[in-house]
């Protein structure tokens, strides 16, 4: 196994594939991107010229987008913790939850997020209301639908939990989760206090002040 993983410590995606990467104790090296370290940008680009990370090199073979890679650890290397399940059925509605938490509740946060780098306050506000309207929804589907079980299908933490960890994270910053969503909060609680994503906080923690929308001063 030679695995690197191009990224930066705090993107939502790239906490989502080093969620999985810890669950199951898998080595490897971990480039990141940014101003000091240009020659691993130039890396990244020649592997996935549209720009976005993570980017996962196994070999010679590129993995682009957190859901594959995260599906590609699990079928090139497997582990303890099964993210993506043998049966269909079940496996169906993880990648369903997984979807969720990245279009309806990370993309959301992006949105205001790109609002407030905009410098423009009209559109900072645009974005940020835009968000909050959108989040709010996810919010009240996501309150009716979890249970049974601690994570986001039940009692195996999956590929959907990987992708609810950083989303829930980012989102409860841009528009706080109330306490009228009890269900919600206690299961962003138990991401959060769960080892793999624990990890990947702290590890992001000195990045907060990079946050646009202006980090709180927990978690």
């Amino acid at each position: 196994m030679s695995l690197i993983l191009y990224g930066h410590p705090f993107s939502s995606y790239t906490q989502k594939a080093l969620i999985a990467l810890y669950e199951n104790d898998m080595p490897f090296e971990f480039r990141c991107l940014g101003p000091d370290t240009p020659r691993f940008g130039e890396e990244w680009l020649r592997l996935w010229p549209i720009g976005k990370f993570p980017v996962l090199l196994d070999g010679t073979r590129s993995v682009a987008e957190s859901s594959i890679i995260i599906e590609y650890l699990q079928l090139a290397y497997g582990g303890p913790v099964g993210l993506l399940p043998g049966d269909p059925g079940e496996a169906l509605e993880v990648r369903f939850r997984d979807r969720f938490f990245d279009l309806h509740v990370m993309s959301p946060v992006q949105h205001a997020v790109g609002g407030a780098m905009s410098g423009d306050d009209g559109k900072r506000r645009e974005a940020l209301a835009d968000a909050v309207e959108k989040l709010e929804r996810a919010y009240v589907w996501l309150e009716a639908n979890l249970g049974g079980g601690p994570w986001a299908t039940g009692e195996a933490f999956t590929l959907a939990d990987c992708a609810a960890a950083p989303a829930l994270f980012y989102a409860d910053w841009t528009h706080p989760i109330a306490q009228t969503y009890p269900r919600l909060k206690a299961y962003r609680a138990r991401l959060l206090a769960r080892p793999s994503y624990a990890r990947a906080v702290d590890e992001a923690r000195r990045y907060r002040p990079l946050f646009p929308l202006g980090a709180p001063d927990r978690d």
